[in-house]
């Protein structure tokens, strides 16, 4: 009983009794105080796996029960539909960052719910493509560029065709100065033939281009993509070309046209207009000529085919200027050098063109097969020492321009072409043969094709020269821009020209 009179009810009674039976639990480990045999040692009992309890006393891990914030269990639910009908959810994928995220083994809820009641940012940066996305970058692109997605209509326009050329632009200048203009019009592609011409003044080297890249004899010169000569300049003397014009097709051809060689008009030019010539040059004949020997050994270097045009057959001058031309030749640069004039491997992979003399407005008679055999012999004495590849690889008789004519008939046959006479459009300027009515109806004798047959014969021969890889690896067409630069750069300042200019003076 307490003070006041009221019995305490912890001290007697059913609480009391509760204490004291759990007093008799605590006891010390191995006795079972609970039953009739209290005395009985405890064994520990063992398990399924083999393994026994712990002895101490069991702890259970405290349970953790994961739950959204407040704030979003708040929130009722935006997916529910107004009718009432359950809306499947869209599945979020979480995907973790490799410089992001938790330590691993991390559930994704507690990843989810570590990064705030706001959008994550998987879900702001929307799924992620399984695959690379492809984009063509290119001009033209506009706003659709920079966006994730790429349209397919834009992707498919970009596959076209590239921009077609009208007309030539400049490689390089009257200057003698590189011009980077050509590179727009060029790919990453490495099927590609280069074909460069040389001839003396007024040959037809610009009208045989245009006629072999994108014109046709039937058209008016005066859009050719290479301009000839006008009237005007044919009576001053003049040359239309100058420096080297570039121009490509869309079959990925690439044509060079050229000044002509040993110019006297360029060399007037010198003379009369007081012209400051390089400290190099002293004579204005050798600055002449070693322009010349400059736009040669260029072309012996980065074209596949060279074409030699020349209106009369033949000027012994030309053939020395060829090897010479090949002489100061810039060395093909092998992997292990960086300079273009550094000399090229010692293994003999020294890079040569194939060389195509063209035999341009030929008269009835150079076709004959006698006179036609006997100019593929001088040719061929003329060229015996040179490394150039001018036989083998272009054929008149397989053209079927000699009807009925053997292979064997030319005993050594280099790559020549003749060209006709370009006849006026509308006119006949064969002579009849014969007065009477019946005859005076028939053609003249021409001894050859006609001229757009002859041209469309060259233009297969030309496209079908193969080709050889100009550099110690294979170049694509803006590469080859490059290399050719840099050939440039190196023929300009090369030592073997000045000693020769040297030499000269």
């Amino acid at each position: 009983m307490s003070e006041s009179g009221h019995s305490q009810p912890g001290m007697y009674g059913q609480g009391r009794r509760r204490r004291r039976r759990r007093g008799e639990r605590d006891g010390p480990p191995g006795q079972n105080l609970s039953g009739p045999s209290r005395d009985r040692e405890y064994q520990p009992r063992e398990r399924r796996d083999g393994s026994e309890d712990p002895p101490g006393p069991l702890i259970q891990k405290t349970p953790i029960i994961l739950a959204k914030p407040p704030s979003e269990r708040a929130k009722p639910p935006q997916n529910v539909p107004v009718s009432g009908a359950p809306l499947l959810e869209k599945p979020i994928m979480l995907m973790k960052a490799r410089d992001e995220g938790g330590k691993p083994g991390t559930p994704p809820e507690v990843a989810a719910q570590s990064s705030g009641p706001g959008p994550s940012k998987v879900e702001r940066e929307g799924q992620r493509p399984t695959q690379p996305v492809y984009q063509i970058q290119n001009r033209g692109m506009g706003a659709s560029a920079s966006g994730n997605a790429v349209d397919p209509m834009v992707g498919q326009s970009k596959l076209l065709h590239p921009e077609k050329m009208k007309h030539s632009i400049k490689l390089v200048d009257d200057q003698m100065n590189w011009c980077d203009s050509a590179m727009e019009y060029l790919r990453d592609q490495t099927d590609m033939l280069v074909v460069g011409v040389i001839g003396l003044q007024g040959t037809g080297k610009s009208t045989v281009m245009s006629l072999l890249s994108a014109n046709t004899p039937e058209e008016d010169q005066r859009s050719y993509v290479f301009r000839p000569q006008s009237q005007e300049i044919k009576e001053r003397g003049g040359n239309q070309s100058t420096g080297i014009d570039f121009f490509i097709t869309q079959e990925r051809v690439i044509f060079l046209d050229t000044q002509p060689i040993l110019s006297p008009f360029i060399l007037d030019h010198v003379i009369n207009n007081d012209r400051k010539l390089p400290p190099e040059y002293n004579l204005p004949h050798t600055y002449v000529e070693m322009q010349s020997l400059q736009i040669a050994a260029f072309l012996f270097t980065v074209c596949h085919v060279v074409i030699v045009v020349q209106d009369w057959f033949t000027d012994i001058n030309l053939y020395r200027f060829l090897q010479t031309a090949e002489m100061l030749k810039p060395s093909t640069p092998s992997a292990s050098h960086d300079s273009a004039g550094s000399s090229g491997s010692d293994d003999g992979a020294e890079y040569y063109p194939h060389i195509v003399f063209l035999q341009n407005k030929s008269r009835r008679e150079d076709f004959c097969p006698r006179n036609v055999k006997n100019m593929h012999t001088v040719v061929d004495k003329l060229m015996a020492y040179s490394h150039l590849k001018y036989k083998g690889t272009l054929s008149m008789l397989d053209c079927n321009i000699f009807p009925g004519l053997a292979q064997e008939y030319l005993d050594t046959e280099v790559n020549m072409f003749l060209l006709p006479v370009q006849e006026n459009d509308g006119e006949d300027n064969l002579n009849k043969t014969g007065t009477y009515p019946l005859f005076s109806l028939l053609p003249g004798y021409r001894g050859h094709p006609t001229f757009s047959t002859m041209v469309s014969k060259l233009r297969s021969q030309i496209l079908a020269m193969p080709r050889c890889q100009l550099s110690h690896t294979i170049l694509t067409e803006k590469n080859w821009f490059h290399y050719a630069a840099r050939i440039w750069d190196g023929v300009k300042k090369s030592s073997a020209l000045s000693e020769y200019s040297r030499l000269l003076c």
